[in-house]
Protein backbone atom coordinates (compact mmCIF):
# COMPACT_ATOMS: atom_id res chain seq x y z
CA UNK A 1 0.00 0.00 0.00
CA UNK A 2 2.82 2.35 0.95
CA UNK A 3 4.68 1.72 -2.29
CA UNK A 4 1.52 2.41 -4.30
CA UNK A 5 1.11 5.80 -2.62
CA UNK A 6 4.77 6.65 -3.21
CA UNK A 7 4.39 5.60 -6.83
CA UNK A 8 1.32 7.85 -7.21
CA UNK A 9 3.23 10.75 -5.63
CA UNK A 10 6.11 10.22 -8.05
CA UNK A 11 3.73 10.19 -11.02
CA UNK A 12 2.00 13.35 -9.78
CA UNK A 13 5.39 15.01 -9.28
CA UNK A 14 6.41 14.05 -12.82
CA UNK A 15 3.28 15.69 -14.26
CA UNK A 16 3.77 18.90 -12.26
CA UNK A 17 7.48 19.03 -13.11
CA UNK A 18 6.69 18.67 -16.83
CA UNK A 19 4.12 21.47 -16.57
CA UNK A 20 6.61 23.64 -14.66
CA UNK A 21 9.33 23.19 -17.30
CA UNK A 22 6.95 23.79 -20.21
CA UNK A 23 6.73 27.26 -21.71
CA UNK A 24 3.11 26.60 -22.63
CA UNK A 25 0.25 27.44 -20.27
CA UNK A 26 -2.08 24.84 -21.76
CA UNK A 27 -3.96 22.84 -19.09
CA UNK A 28 -2.93 19.28 -18.30
CA UNK A 29 -5.42 16.46 -17.64
CA UNK A 30 -4.81 14.17 -14.66
CA UNK A 31 -6.82 11.00 -13.98
CA UNK A 32 -9.22 11.98 -16.80
CA UNK A 33 -11.42 14.23 -14.66
CA UNK A 34 -8.92 16.69 -13.11
CA UNK A 35 -7.52 19.71 -14.94
CA UNK A 36 -4.21 21.25 -13.81
CA UNK A 37 -3.42 24.80 -14.93
CA UNK A 38 -0.27 26.86 -14.55
CA UNK A 39 -0.85 30.57 -13.99
CA UNK A 40 0.33 33.58 -12.01
CA UNK A 41 -1.02 33.83 -8.46
CA UNK A 42 -2.24 37.40 -8.98
CA UNK A 43 -5.02 36.11 -11.24
CA UNK A 44 -6.81 34.75 -8.15
CA UNK A 45 -7.25 37.33 -5.38
CA UNK A 46 -7.29 34.86 -2.49
CA UNK A 47 -4.21 33.01 -3.72
CA UNK A 48 -2.42 36.31 -4.32
CA UNK A 49 -2.90 37.23 -0.65
CA UNK A 50 -1.15 34.01 0.41
CA UNK A 51 1.51 33.40 -2.27
CA UNK A 52 1.79 36.71 -4.09
CA UNK A 53 2.42 37.02 -7.81
CA UNK A 54 4.38 33.82 -8.41
CA UNK A 55 3.59 30.89 -10.72
CA UNK A 56 1.16 28.39 -9.19
CA UNK A 57 -0.70 25.21 -10.14
CA UNK A 58 -4.49 25.21 -9.91
CA UNK A 59 -6.39 21.91 -9.82
CA UNK A 60 -10.07 21.84 -10.75
CA UNK A 61 -12.63 19.53 -12.29
CA UNK A 62 -12.16 19.05 -16.03
CA UNK A 63 -15.03 19.55 -18.45
CA UNK A 64 -16.47 16.12 -19.41
CA UNK A 65 -15.41 14.85 -22.81
CA UNK A 66 -17.92 14.83 -25.65
CA UNK A 67 -18.94 11.18 -26.23
CA UNK A 68 -20.43 10.49 -29.65
CA UNK A 69 -22.99 7.72 -30.32
CA UNK A 70 -21.51 4.58 -31.89
CA UNK A 71 -23.26 5.16 -35.20
CA UNK A 72 -21.63 8.60 -35.52
CA UNK A 73 -18.09 7.50 -34.79
CA UNK A 74 -15.84 7.77 -37.81
CA UNK A 75 -13.56 4.87 -38.54
CA UNK A 76 -11.25 6.79 -40.82
CA UNK A 77 -8.23 7.65 -38.66
CA UNK A 78 -7.32 10.55 -40.95
CA UNK A 79 -10.13 12.53 -39.33
CA UNK A 80 -9.05 11.85 -35.75
CA UNK A 81 -6.94 14.96 -35.45
CA UNK A 82 -9.73 17.22 -36.67
CA UNK A 83 -12.25 15.54 -34.35
CA UNK A 84 -9.89 15.96 -31.40
CA UNK A 85 -9.48 19.67 -32.18
CA UNK A 86 -13.27 20.06 -32.36
CA UNK A 87 -13.69 18.33 -29.00
CA UNK A 88 -11.12 20.63 -27.43
CA UNK A 89 -12.85 23.69 -28.85
CA UNK A 90 -16.24 22.54 -27.52
CA UNK A 91 -14.69 21.76 -24.12
CA UNK A 92 -13.16 25.24 -24.04
CA UNK A 93 -16.55 26.85 -24.73
CA UNK A 94 -18.22 24.70 -22.07
CA UNK A 95 -15.53 25.63 -19.54
CA UNK A 96 -16.05 29.33 -20.27
CA UNK A 97 -19.83 29.03 -19.86
CA UNK A 98 -19.75 26.88 -16.73
CA UNK A 99 -16.85 28.67 -15.08
CA UNK A 100 -14.24 26.84 -12.99
CA UNK A 101 -15.57 23.67 -11.33
CA UNK A 102 -14.48 22.46 -7.87
CA UNK A 103 -13.33 19.01 -6.75
CA UNK A 104 -14.64 17.08 -3.75
CA UNK A 105 -12.96 17.65 -0.39
CA UNK A 106 -11.69 14.05 -0.38
CA UNK A 107 -10.08 14.39 -3.83
CA UNK A 108 -8.56 17.75 -2.88
CA UNK A 109 -6.98 16.26 0.27
CA UNK A 110 -5.60 13.40 -1.80
CA UNK A 111 -3.92 15.80 -4.27
CA UNK A 112 -2.37 17.81 -1.43
CA UNK A 113 -1.07 14.58 0.14
CA UNK A 114 0.56 13.56 -3.14
CA UNK A 115 2.09 17.03 -3.53
CA UNK A 116 3.43 17.03 0.05
CA UNK A 117 4.80 13.49 -0.23
CA UNK A 118 6.49 14.26 -3.55
CA UNK A 119 8.40 17.16 -1.94
CA UNK A 120 9.63 15.16 1.07
CA UNK A 121 13.33 14.36 0.66
CA UNK A 122 12.94 11.48 3.12
CA UNK A 123 10.86 9.60 0.55
CA UNK A 124 13.74 8.11 -1.42
CA UNK A 125 11.60 7.15 -4.41
CA UNK A 126 10.87 10.79 -5.19
CA UNK A 127 13.27 13.28 -6.70
CA UNK A 128 13.11 16.45 -4.59
CA UNK A 129 15.03 19.06 -6.61
CA UNK A 130 14.12 21.72 -7.39
CA UNK A 131 10.95 22.73 -5.50
CA UNK A 132 7.61 22.73 -7.28
CA UNK A 133 5.39 25.80 -7.62
CA UNK A 134 2.63 26.13 -4.97
CA UNK A 135 -0.43 23.96 -5.57
CA UNK A 136 -4.01 25.21 -5.07
CA UNK A 137 -7.12 23.05 -5.37
CA UNK A 138 -10.68 24.31 -5.79
CA UNK A 139 -13.04 22.64 -3.27
CA UNK A 140 -16.81 22.21 -3.24
CA UNK A 141 -17.56 23.26 0.39
CA UNK A 142 -18.98 19.82 1.16
CA UNK A 143 -17.27 19.60 4.57
CA UNK A 144 -18.77 21.16 7.75
CA UNK A 145 -16.21 23.99 7.70
CA UNK A 146 -17.24 25.08 4.18
CA UNK A 147 -13.78 24.75 2.56
CA UNK A 148 -13.44 26.41 -0.85
CA UNK A 149 -9.67 26.10 -1.39
CA UNK A 150 -6.81 23.93 -0.23
CA UNK A 151 -3.28 25.12 -0.90
CA UNK A 152 0.27 23.87 -0.39
CA UNK A 153 3.54 25.79 -0.67
CA UNK A 154 7.09 24.55 -0.13
CA UNK A 155 9.32 25.99 2.59
CA UNK A 156 12.96 26.09 1.52
CA UNK A 157 16.16 26.53 3.51
CA UNK A 158 19.34 26.92 1.43
CA UNK A 159 17.41 25.88 -1.69
CA UNK A 160 16.39 22.62 -0.03
CA UNK A 161 12.75 21.85 0.77
CA UNK A 162 12.46 21.63 4.55
CA UNK A 163 8.69 21.63 4.93
CA UNK A 164 5.28 22.54 3.54
CA UNK A 165 2.80 25.28 4.35
CA UNK A 166 -0.76 24.00 4.06
CA UNK A 167 -3.57 26.50 3.50
CA UNK A 168 -7.30 26.08 3.92
CA UNK A 169 -9.86 28.68 2.86
CA UNK A 170 -13.33 28.49 4.40
CA UNK A 171 -16.26 30.70 3.44
CA UNK A 172 -19.72 31.72 4.62
CA UNK A 173 -22.53 33.29 2.63
CA UNK A 174 -23.37 36.96 3.12
CA UNK A 175 -25.02 38.06 6.33
CA UNK A 176 -26.08 41.35 7.89
CA UNK A 177 -25.78 39.91 11.39
CA UNK A 178 -22.48 41.16 12.83
CA UNK A 179 -22.94 38.86 15.82
CA UNK A 180 -22.34 35.94 13.47
CA UNK A 181 -18.84 37.23 12.64
CA UNK A 182 -15.81 35.85 14.41
CA UNK A 183 -14.32 38.26 16.97
CA UNK A 184 -10.71 39.41 17.00
CA UNK A 185 -10.01 37.39 20.15
CA UNK A 186 -11.48 34.26 18.57
CA UNK A 187 -9.27 34.78 15.51
CA UNK A 188 -6.22 35.01 17.74
CA UNK A 189 -7.22 31.77 19.45
CA UNK A 190 -7.59 30.05 16.08
CA UNK A 191 -4.03 31.08 15.26
CA UNK A 192 -2.71 29.89 18.63
CA UNK A 193 -4.31 26.46 18.18
CA UNK A 194 -2.17 25.80 15.11
CA UNK A 195 1.08 27.54 15.92
CA UNK A 196 1.60 28.15 19.68
CA UNK A 197 3.41 31.47 19.03
CA UNK A 198 5.44 33.38 21.60
CA UNK A 199 4.30 36.64 19.99
CA UNK A 200 1.84 37.69 17.31
CA UNK A 201 1.56 40.61 14.88
CA UNK A 202 -1.90 41.86 13.94
CA UNK A 203 -2.34 43.87 10.73
CA UNK A 204 -5.39 45.33 9.09
CA UNK A 205 -6.21 46.21 5.50
CA UNK A 206 -9.29 47.51 3.73
CA UNK A 207 -10.45 48.58 0.30
CA UNK A 208 -13.01 51.32 -0.30
CA UNK A 209 -14.56 52.31 -3.61
CA UNK A 210 -14.28 56.06 -4.22
CA UNK A 211 -15.50 56.36 -7.79
CA UNK A 212 -17.12 53.97 -10.22
CA UNK A 213 -20.49 52.25 -10.42
CA UNK A 214 -23.34 54.11 -8.77
CA UNK A 215 -26.58 52.96 -7.18
CA UNK A 216 -29.82 54.66 -8.26
CA UNK A 217 -33.06 53.38 -6.73
CA UNK A 218 -31.42 50.06 -5.77
CA UNK A 219 -30.16 49.54 -9.32
CA UNK A 220 -26.44 49.42 -10.06
CA UNK A 221 -25.37 51.62 -12.97
CA UNK A 222 -22.11 50.00 -14.05
CA UNK A 223 -19.09 52.11 -14.92
CA UNK A 224 -15.89 51.01 -16.64
CA UNK A 225 -14.03 53.59 -14.57
CA UNK A 226 -13.13 52.63 -11.04
CA UNK A 227 -11.05 54.33 -8.36
CA UNK A 228 -10.47 52.40 -5.13
CA UNK A 229 -8.19 52.97 -2.18
CA UNK A 230 -6.28 50.30 -0.25
CA UNK A 231 -5.40 50.90 3.40
CA UNK A 232 -2.86 49.02 5.51
CA UNK A 233 -2.31 49.54 9.23
CA UNK A 234 -1.05 47.82 12.38
CA UNK A 235 -2.55 47.33 15.83
CA UNK A 236 -6.09 46.34 14.85
CA UNK A 237 -8.43 46.66 17.82
CA UNK A 238 -11.77 45.41 16.47
CA UNK A 239 -13.41 43.74 13.48
CA UNK A 240 -14.49 46.21 10.76
CA UNK A 241 -12.78 49.18 12.41
CA UNK A 242 -12.27 52.27 10.23
CA UNK A 243 -8.69 52.59 8.96
CA UNK A 244 -6.84 55.13 11.13
CA UNK A 245 -5.31 58.27 9.61
CA UNK A 246 -1.89 56.75 10.31
CA UNK A 247 -2.58 54.04 7.69
CA UNK A 248 -0.68 53.82 4.45
CA UNK A 249 -3.10 54.46 1.57
CA UNK A 250 -2.76 53.63 -2.11
CA UNK A 251 -5.16 54.71 -4.83
CA UNK A 252 -5.92 52.18 -7.57
CA UNK A 253 -7.01 54.18 -10.60
CA UNK A 254 -8.65 52.62 -13.65
CA UNK A 255 -10.40 55.10 -15.90
CA UNK A 256 -12.20 54.39 -19.16
CA UNK A 257 -12.54 57.13 -21.75
CA UNK A 258 -16.05 58.12 -22.77
CA UNK A 259 -17.77 58.31 -19.38
CA UNK A 260 -20.54 60.89 -19.80
CA UNK A 261 -19.93 62.13 -16.24
CA UNK A 262 -16.40 63.15 -17.14
CA UNK A 263 -15.48 66.77 -17.90
CA UNK A 264 -13.49 65.25 -20.77
CA UNK A 265 -16.54 63.83 -22.53
CA UNK A 266 -16.74 66.46 -25.28
CA UNK A 267 -13.03 66.09 -25.99
CA UNK A 268 -13.58 62.32 -26.10
CA UNK A 269 -16.19 62.82 -28.84
CA UNK A 270 -13.69 64.95 -30.72
CA UNK A 271 -11.08 62.21 -30.36
CA UNK A 272 -13.58 59.62 -31.58
CA UNK A 273 -14.02 61.61 -34.79
CA UNK A 274 -10.25 61.62 -35.24
CA UNK A 275 -10.28 57.84 -34.75
CA UNK A 276 -13.05 57.56 -37.34
CA UNK A 277 -10.90 59.40 -39.89
CA UNK A 278 -7.85 57.28 -39.04
CA UNK A 279 -9.86 54.06 -39.41
CA UNK A 280 -11.13 55.30 -42.76
CA UNK A 281 -7.59 55.87 -44.00
CA UNK A 282 -6.54 52.42 -42.80
CA UNK A 283 -9.50 50.38 -44.07
CA UNK A 284 -10.95 52.52 -46.84
CA UNK A 285 -14.35 52.43 -45.13
CA UNK A 286 -15.78 54.99 -42.71
CA UNK A 287 -18.72 54.83 -40.34
CA UNK A 288 -19.61 58.50 -40.02
CA UNK A 289 -20.71 59.82 -36.65
CA UNK A 290 -24.10 61.55 -36.42
CA UNK A 291 -23.41 65.28 -37.06
CA UNK A 292 -23.86 67.70 -34.17
CA UNK A 293 -24.63 70.67 -36.46
CA UNK A 294 -27.84 70.83 -38.49
CA UNK A 295 -26.20 73.12 -41.10
CA UNK A 296 -24.17 71.27 -43.75
CA UNK A 297 -20.38 71.28 -43.59
CA UNK A 298 -20.10 73.15 -46.89
CA UNK A 299 -22.50 75.91 -45.79
CA UNK A 300 -20.70 76.28 -42.45
CA UNK A 301 -17.39 76.63 -44.26
CA UNK A 302 -18.82 79.18 -46.73
CA UNK A 303 -20.26 81.24 -43.90
CA UNK A 304 -16.93 81.18 -42.05
CA UNK A 305 -14.97 82.30 -45.12
CA UNK A 306 -17.47 85.07 -45.86
CA UNK A 307 -17.17 86.26 -42.28
CA UNK A 308 -13.39 86.46 -42.62
CA UNK A 309 -13.63 88.31 -45.91
CA UNK A 310 -16.02 90.88 -44.45
CA UNK A 311 -13.75 91.74 -41.54
CA UNK A 312 -10.63 93.84 -41.55
CA UNK A 313 -7.58 92.09 -43.02
CA UNK A 314 -5.32 92.82 -40.11
CA UNK A 315 -3.97 90.17 -37.74
CA UNK A 316 -5.42 92.05 -34.79
CA UNK A 317 -8.94 91.71 -36.16
CA UNK A 318 -8.56 88.12 -37.30
CA UNK A 319 -7.03 86.59 -34.18
CA UNK A 320 -9.71 86.96 -31.46
CA UNK A 321 -12.32 84.65 -32.98
CA UNK A 322 -12.90 82.74 -29.81
CA UNK A 323 -16.41 83.92 -29.02
CA UNK A 324 -18.03 81.95 -31.83
CA UNK A 325 -15.99 78.85 -31.05
CA UNK A 326 -17.12 79.06 -27.46
CA UNK A 327 -20.71 79.35 -28.67
CA UNK A 328 -20.28 76.28 -30.87
CA UNK A 329 -19.00 74.19 -27.97
CA UNK A 330 -20.93 75.41 -24.98
CA UNK A 331 -24.16 73.66 -25.91
CA UNK A 332 -22.74 70.19 -25.31
CA UNK A 333 -19.74 70.52 -23.05
CA UNK A 334 -19.85 69.89 -19.32
CA UNK A 335 -19.49 73.28 -17.55
CA UNK A 336 -16.88 72.05 -15.06
CA UNK A 337 -13.29 72.61 -16.20
CA UNK A 338 -14.29 74.47 -19.40
CA UNK A 339 -11.94 77.29 -18.49
CA UNK A 340 -9.05 74.81 -18.31
CA UNK A 341 -9.82 72.46 -21.19
CA UNK A 342 -11.12 75.02 -23.69
CA UNK A 343 -8.60 77.28 -25.36
CA UNK A 344 -9.21 80.88 -26.26
CA UNK A 345 -6.53 81.10 -28.97
CA UNK A 346 -7.90 78.85 -31.74
CA UNK A 347 -6.38 79.82 -35.07
CA UNK A 348 -8.05 79.63 -38.50
CA UNK A 349 -7.32 75.93 -39.10
CA UNK A 350 -8.50 74.97 -35.63
CA UNK A 351 -11.75 76.89 -35.97
CA UNK A 352 -12.29 75.29 -39.37
CA UNK A 353 -11.74 71.87 -37.75
CA UNK A 354 -14.31 72.69 -35.03
CA UNK A 355 -16.94 73.34 -37.69
CA UNK A 356 -16.07 70.44 -39.97
CA UNK A 357 -15.78 67.72 -37.33
CA UNK A 358 -19.32 68.53 -36.14
CA UNK A 359 -20.89 68.55 -39.59
CA UNK A 360 -19.12 66.35 -42.19
CA UNK A 361 -20.90 63.14 -43.11
CA UNK A 362 -18.95 61.99 -46.19
CA UNK A 363 -15.66 62.12 -48.04
CA UNK A 364 -17.35 64.49 -50.49
CA UNK A 365 -18.08 66.97 -47.66
CA UNK A 366 -14.42 67.07 -46.66
CA UNK A 367 -13.19 67.56 -50.23
CA UNK A 368 -15.75 70.32 -50.98
CA UNK A 369 -14.92 72.24 -47.78
CA UNK A 370 -11.16 72.11 -48.34
CA UNK A 371 -11.63 73.12 -51.99
CA UNK A 372 -13.47 76.26 -50.89
CA UNK A 373 -10.70 77.12 -48.43
CA UNK A 374 -7.82 76.50 -50.86
CA UNK A 375 -9.51 78.60 -53.58
CA UNK A 376 -10.02 81.46 -51.11
CA UNK A 377 -6.33 81.27 -50.19
CA UNK A 378 -5.17 81.05 -53.80
CA UNK A 379 -7.17 84.13 -54.87
CA UNK A 380 -6.16 86.10 -51.79
CA UNK A 381 -9.71 86.38 -50.47
CA UNK A 382 -8.49 85.55 -46.98
CA UNK A 383 -5.16 85.86 -45.17
CA UNK A 384 -5.87 83.93 -42.01
CA UNK A 385 -3.79 83.78 -38.87
CA UNK A 386 -2.32 80.44 -37.76
CA UNK A 387 -0.07 79.30 -34.92
CA UNK A 388 3.62 79.44 -35.72
CA UNK A 389 4.14 75.77 -34.78
CA UNK A 390 1.20 74.37 -36.78
CA UNK A 391 2.27 71.31 -38.75
CA UNK A 392 -0.75 70.29 -40.84
CA UNK A 393 -0.71 70.35 -44.64
CA UNK A 394 -3.35 73.09 -44.70
CA UNK A 395 -1.26 75.24 -42.33
CA UNK A 396 1.69 74.92 -44.70
CA UNK A 397 -0.49 76.01 -47.62
CA UNK A 398 -1.61 79.05 -45.61
CA UNK A 399 2.03 79.99 -44.95
CA UNK A 400 2.74 79.65 -48.67
CA UNK A 401 -0.29 81.82 -49.50
CA UNK A 402 1.33 84.71 -47.63
CA UNK A 403 3.92 84.75 -50.44
CA UNK A 404 1.54 83.82 -53.29
CA UNK A 405 3.50 80.56 -53.87
CA UNK A 406 1.01 77.82 -53.02
CA UNK A 407 1.70 74.22 -54.07
CA UNK A 408 -0.93 72.47 -56.15
CA UNK A 409 -3.03 70.06 -54.07
CA UNK A 410 -5.10 67.37 -55.76
CA UNK A 411 -8.17 66.85 -53.56
CA UNK A 412 -8.82 63.33 -54.83
CA UNK A 413 -8.89 59.93 -53.19
CA UNK A 414 -8.07 59.97 -49.48
CA UNK A 415 -6.03 63.19 -49.57
CA UNK A 416 -8.83 65.36 -48.06
CA UNK A 417 -9.28 62.86 -45.19
CA UNK A 418 -5.54 62.87 -44.63
CA UNK A 419 -5.54 66.69 -44.45
CA UNK A 420 -8.53 66.84 -42.09
CA UNK A 421 -6.97 64.24 -39.79
CA UNK A 422 -3.79 66.31 -39.59
CA UNK A 423 -5.86 69.36 -38.65
CA UNK A 424 -7.57 67.47 -35.82
CA UNK A 425 -4.35 65.97 -34.48
CA UNK A 426 -2.69 69.39 -34.49
CA UNK A 427 -5.61 71.03 -32.68
CA UNK A 428 -6.08 68.36 -30.00
CA UNK A 429 -2.36 68.16 -29.22
CA UNK A 430 -2.45 71.88 -28.47
CA UNK A 431 -5.56 71.36 -26.29
CA UNK A 432 -3.73 68.81 -24.16
CA UNK A 433 -0.55 70.89 -23.98
CA UNK A 434 -2.63 73.87 -22.88
CA UNK A 435 -4.00 71.96 -19.88
CA UNK A 436 -0.89 70.05 -18.83
CA UNK A 437 1.50 72.97 -19.18
CA UNK A 438 -1.03 75.49 -17.86
CA UNK A 439 -1.52 73.42 -14.70
CA UNK A 440 2.26 72.93 -14.45
CA UNK A 441 1.88 69.17 -14.42
CA UNK A 442 4.72 68.54 -16.87
CA UNK A 443 7.03 70.19 -19.41
CA UNK A 444 7.24 70.09 -23.19
CA UNK A 445 10.37 67.93 -22.95
CA UNK A 446 8.38 65.22 -21.19
CA UNK A 447 5.69 65.40 -23.88
CA UNK A 448 8.00 64.98 -26.90
CA UNK A 449 7.05 61.33 -27.42
CA UNK A 450 3.33 62.16 -27.51
CA UNK A 451 3.66 65.24 -29.73
CA UNK A 452 6.03 63.86 -32.36
CA UNK A 453 4.93 64.25 -35.98
CA UNK A 454 7.86 62.18 -37.27
CA UNK A 455 5.81 58.96 -37.02
CA UNK A 456 2.95 58.00 -39.36
CA UNK A 457 -0.57 59.30 -38.79
CA UNK A 458 -1.87 56.04 -37.33
CA UNK A 459 0.84 56.07 -34.67
CA UNK A 460 0.15 59.76 -34.00
CA UNK A 461 -3.50 58.86 -33.30
CA UNK A 462 -2.43 56.09 -30.89
CA UNK A 463 -0.17 58.50 -29.00
CA UNK A 464 -2.94 61.10 -28.91
CA UNK A 465 -5.28 58.50 -27.38
CA UNK A 466 -2.65 57.80 -24.73
CA UNK A 467 -2.43 61.50 -23.94
CA UNK A 468 -6.22 61.74 -23.77
CA UNK A 469 -6.40 58.77 -21.40
CA UNK A 470 -3.79 60.43 -19.21
CA UNK A 471 -5.96 63.54 -19.00
CA UNK A 472 -9.06 61.45 -18.23
CA UNK A 473 -7.17 60.01 -15.25
CA UNK A 474 -5.84 63.36 -14.03
CA UNK A 475 -9.15 65.20 -14.43
CA UNK A 476 -11.07 62.40 -12.69
CA UNK A 477 -8.73 62.56 -9.70
CA UNK A 478 -8.87 66.35 -9.66
CA UNK A 479 -12.60 66.90 -10.27
CA UNK A 480 -14.09 64.05 -8.25
CA UNK A 481 -11.46 63.37 -5.59
CA UNK A 482 -10.02 66.87 -5.21
CA UNK A 483 -6.42 65.65 -5.02
CA UNK A 484 -3.84 68.39 -4.41
CA UNK A 485 -1.27 69.57 -6.93
CA UNK A 486 1.67 67.48 -5.66
CA UNK A 487 -0.30 64.20 -6.02
CA UNK A 488 -1.59 65.17 -9.48
CA UNK A 489 1.94 66.07 -10.56
CA UNK A 490 3.28 62.70 -9.38
CA UNK A 491 0.41 60.85 -11.07
CA UNK A 492 1.02 62.71 -14.33
CA UNK A 493 4.70 61.71 -14.35
CA UNK A 494 3.76 58.10 -13.62
CA UNK A 495 1.24 57.99 -16.49
CA UNK A 496 3.62 59.67 -18.94
CA UNK A 497 6.39 57.22 -18.08
CA UNK A 498 4.06 54.23 -18.38
CA UNK A 499 2.69 55.19 -21.79
CA UNK A 500 6.12 55.87 -23.30
CA UNK A 501 6.86 52.15 -23.16
CA UNK A 502 3.47 50.42 -22.94
CA UNK A 503 0.52 50.06 -25.35
CA UNK A 504 -2.78 51.88 -24.84
CA UNK A 505 -4.75 49.99 -22.20
CA UNK A 506 -7.80 51.28 -20.32
CA UNK A 507 -7.71 48.19 -18.09
CA UNK A 508 -4.33 49.17 -16.63
CA UNK A 509 -4.56 50.19 -12.99
CA UNK A 510 -2.35 53.13 -12.00
CA UNK A 511 -1.15 53.32 -8.39
CA UNK A 512 -0.71 56.48 -6.32
CA UNK A 513 0.36 56.81 -2.69
CA UNK A 514 -1.66 59.37 -0.73
CA UNK A 515 -2.28 60.44 2.85
CA UNK A 516 -5.60 59.12 4.23
CA UNK A 517 -6.53 62.61 5.47
CA UNK A 518 -6.87 63.75 1.82
CA UNK A 519 -9.83 61.44 1.25
CA UNK A 520 -11.11 60.90 4.79
CA UNK A 521 -14.47 62.48 3.93
CA UNK A 522 -14.95 59.82 1.22
CA UNK A 523 -14.38 56.67 3.26
CA UNK A 524 -14.92 57.31 6.97
CA UNK A 525 -18.72 57.09 6.71
CA UNK A 526 -18.77 54.43 3.99
CA UNK A 527 -18.76 50.64 4.11
CA UNK A 528 -15.62 48.90 2.83
CA UNK A 529 -15.74 46.68 -0.24
CA UNK A 530 -13.18 44.42 1.46
CA UNK A 531 -11.93 44.46 5.06
CA UNK A 532 -9.21 42.12 6.32
CA UNK A 533 -7.38 41.38 9.55
CA UNK A 534 -4.30 39.14 9.63
CA UNK A 535 -2.66 37.46 12.62
CA UNK A 536 0.91 36.31 11.93
CA UNK A 537 3.85 34.81 13.76
CA UNK A 538 7.28 33.50 12.83
CA UNK A 539 9.77 35.03 10.43
CA UNK A 540 10.91 34.69 6.85
CA UNK A 541 9.83 31.50 5.03
CA UNK A 542 8.53 30.08 8.33
CA UNK A 543 6.06 32.92 8.85
CA UNK A 544 2.49 31.64 9.25
CA UNK A 545 -0.73 33.61 9.06
CA UNK A 546 -4.41 33.34 9.90
CA UNK A 547 -6.66 35.93 8.26
CA UNK A 548 -10.29 36.95 8.01
CA UNK A 549 -11.69 38.80 4.99
CA UNK A 550 -15.10 40.43 4.94
CA UNK A 551 -16.30 41.50 1.50
CA UNK A 552 -19.43 42.81 -0.17
CA UNK A 553 -19.03 40.20 -2.92
CA UNK A 554 -17.83 36.58 -2.82
CA UNK A 555 -14.06 36.15 -3.11
CA UNK A 556 -14.58 32.68 -4.60
CA UNK A 557 -16.04 32.13 -8.06
CA UNK A 558 -16.52 28.34 -8.24
CA UNK A 559 -19.31 27.83 -5.67
CA UNK A 560 -22.74 29.37 -5.07
CA UNK A 561 -23.20 30.90 -1.63
CA UNK A 562 -26.32 31.05 0.46
CA UNK A 563 -27.33 34.52 1.58
CA UNK A 564 -29.84 35.99 4.00
CA UNK A 565 -29.69 39.37 2.26
CA UNK A 566 -31.41 39.85 -1.11
CA UNK A 567 -29.14 42.59 -2.46
CA UNK A 568 -25.71 41.66 -1.19
CA UNK A 569 -23.94 43.84 -3.73
CA UNK A 570 -26.05 46.94 -3.08
CA UNK A 571 -24.78 48.22 0.24
CA UNK A 572 -24.69 51.92 -0.44
CA UNK A 573 -28.03 52.77 1.16
CA UNK A 574 -27.94 50.18 3.94
CA UNK A 575 -27.01 50.97 7.54
CA UNK A 576 -26.25 47.27 8.08
CA UNK A 577 -24.24 46.06 5.09
CA UNK A 578 -24.06 42.39 4.14
CA UNK A 579 -20.63 40.77 4.17
CA UNK A 580 -19.30 37.47 2.86
CA UNK A 581 -16.89 35.96 5.36
CA UNK A 582 -13.68 34.26 4.19
CA UNK A 583 -11.11 32.77 6.57
CA UNK A 584 -7.63 31.64 5.52
CA UNK A 585 -5.75 29.33 7.88
CA UNK A 586 -2.17 28.14 7.52
CA UNK A 587 -0.32 25.16 9.01
CA UNK A 588 3.41 24.46 8.86
CA UNK A 589 4.55 20.86 8.35
CA UNK A 590 8.28 20.24 8.91
CA UNK A 591 10.03 17.32 7.25
CA UNK A 592 12.02 15.38 9.83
Amino acid sequence: MGSKVVSSAAEFFKILRSLQNSESNEPCIYEEDIQILKMNGDRIALVNMCCGNQPIYVCEKAVPKIIEPDDQQIADTSNCSANHDDDEAIASVLQAELGPQPLTIMKARQLLSLYTLSQNANVSAVDNNPALHPLWVRCDMSDPAGTTWFGAETVCVSNKVSGIKLYSVTCKGSSVDKRALITLDELKQEHKKRHHPSSMVIKGSARFSLFGSTVVENTIIESQSNVTVDFKWCHVESILETPPLSSTATLNIKVASGDMRSPMFEMYRELEFIQTLADGLRTGETEWIEPVESVSAVNLTKAYLEELQSTAKTLQDQAPKTAETTKLKSETETPIFNSLLERGDLDFVEQLWVRMRKSVTSYQDIGDCLKLVIEALRYGDIKPWIHRDSSSSLSKLILQSYHQQMDHVSLTGLTPVHMLLEMGLDKMRKDYINYLIGEELTTLNHLCYFLSTDVDLQEQVIRLRKLHHLLEIIVTCSAFLGLPYDRLFLLTQSCLQHYKTNPYDEEHEFKLQIKPALISHFYQKEHPAVWEVEVSSGHGPREVRTSLQLSDRPLVDHVIFETDYPNETVNADSEDPAFFSTMVSCSLVNFA
